[in-house]
């Protein structure tokens, strides 16, 4: 490898990618390889905050004068006029 100036990532691509190349090695040279082509995916944690657990308010049980209050101060939150459907309980509202 260090004659031919071939990196260990393309020798073994080379390896995977080769059919005169026995089919048990090409697997090994393909999981060896992997990590480096497909980077895996980060876990991530959610937390409120200073790491506390996550806040949520349960608006389902509001007075309509408190929703009318919450929608003056940012904007339409359940009404027709907001595209939520009355009664759905997905919140995706009309399609």
């Amino acid at each position: 490898m260090a004659q031919s100036g071939m990196t260990p990532l393309e020798y073994m691509l080379k390896v995977m990618r080769s059919e005169a190349a026995d089919g048990e090695r090409r697997d090994r040279m393909a999981i060896a390889a992997a990590p480096y082509v497909h980077p895996k995916l980060a876990s991530m944690q959610h937390s409120g905050p200073n790491g506390g657990p996550i806040q949520s308010v349960d608006l389902t049980n509001m007075s309509e004068d408190d929703i009318e209050r919450l929608e003056a101060l940012f904007g339409t939150l359940a009404s027709a006029a907001g595209g939520d459907a009355e009664g759905d309980p997905s919140g995706e509202g009309a399609a």
